[in-house]
């Protein structure tokens, strides 16, 4: 018995340091990546991406891109990445390292503070670690998978409040291509604006980091990547709050290196707010007359 409980306490240990080491070496890329982006801040312009024309790209995401990448092919060299800009590079590991080097790309162009810089970190097809950057704010924010989220300050908890009608929701959205998924949308927004204090948002991480820490009830988006999702899942996660596709189901992240191309829905939420918000995307509250 007491080397089983020996052992138990050695993989603890082990678990620990397996998760910290990625931990630490997102703040620091994350760092890195902060000082340069604001060393373009109000100096670069934006192009509009061939693939899509509701996405822009910057000097800026590719140069912070090729910077994380190359730090990760120098410590992890057996693991995956996928990058938004660079794509991605198949190691056939169960590691999958996910970066968007600049979030709220189309908001910096325009040197609004308003965007961030993201790691995320994949076993297996599920979120294990990630980080976030605010380079305008100088704020990182990293978390792991079961030792929470951790800010500039001290650790990041979600709301405990439950009356929706009270609080502020962050809803981003995109222009669809297809008519009929952005009418859905559009009365989903109007089943969720009528139940909600106020709506705000700027389409980047800023909004995830305002649910981690409890200041927004939820962040919801119908139109994104996977280098969008995995990094924010963790740190809303790790804060408490739940992270599904827009209808409450789990998000799929297995074989990763065959979803850069496949849309993502998110509902991030406290899980009270989460539970409320399910019956109003449903259509199950019936009171709101949509």
């Amino acid at each position: 018995r007491r080397i089983m409980s020996e052992n138990r306490g050695l993989l603890v240990l082990g678990m620990f340091i397996f998760f910290t080491m990625y931990r630490d070496f997102i703040h620091e890329q994350l760092q890195k990546a902060s000082d340069l982006a604001r060393s373009y801040f109000g100096k670069v312009t934006d192009e509009i991406k061939q693939t899509d024309s509701s996405q822009v790209v910057t000097k800026a995401d590719r140069e912070i891109g090729q910077m994380i990448i190359a730090a990760i092919k120098k410590q992890f060299p057996d693991h995956n990445t996928i990058d938004e800009e660079a794509g991605g590079t198949d190691k056939h590991s169960l590691f999958t390292w996910v970066i968007d080097p600049i979030d709220g790309t189309s908001n910096y162009a325009l040197s609004l503070p308003f965007y961030g810089c993201m790691v995320g970190l994949l076993h297996d097809g599920k979120p294990i670690a990630g980080g976030i950057a605010l380079p305008y704010f100088q704020e990182i924010y990293t978390a792991e998978k079961g030792k929470g989220t951790i800010g500039p300050n001290e650790p990041l908890r979600v709301t405990s409040q439950t009356d929706l009608s009270q609080m502020l929701l962050a809803y981003a959205t995109d222009k669809h291509p297809d008519v009929t998924t952005q009418q859905e949308e559009v009365k989903i927004f109007g089943r969720i604006v009528q139940e909600v204090r106020n709506i705000r948002a700027t389409n980047s991480v800023y909004d995830s980091i305002q649910v981690a820490n409890g200041k927004y009830s939820a962040f919801l988006n119908h139109s994104s990547k996977i280098w969008d999702n995995v990094g924010q899942q963790c740190i809303i996660e790790e804060a408490g709050g739940m992270y599904t596709d827009l209808y409450g189901k789990p998000i799929d992240y297995s074989d990763p290196m065959q979803k850069l191309e496949q849309n993502f829905t998110f509902c991030a939420a406290a899980p009270q707010i989460h539970e409320q918000l399910q019956e109003i995307i449903h259509g199950r509250n019936k009171d709101n007359g949509i």
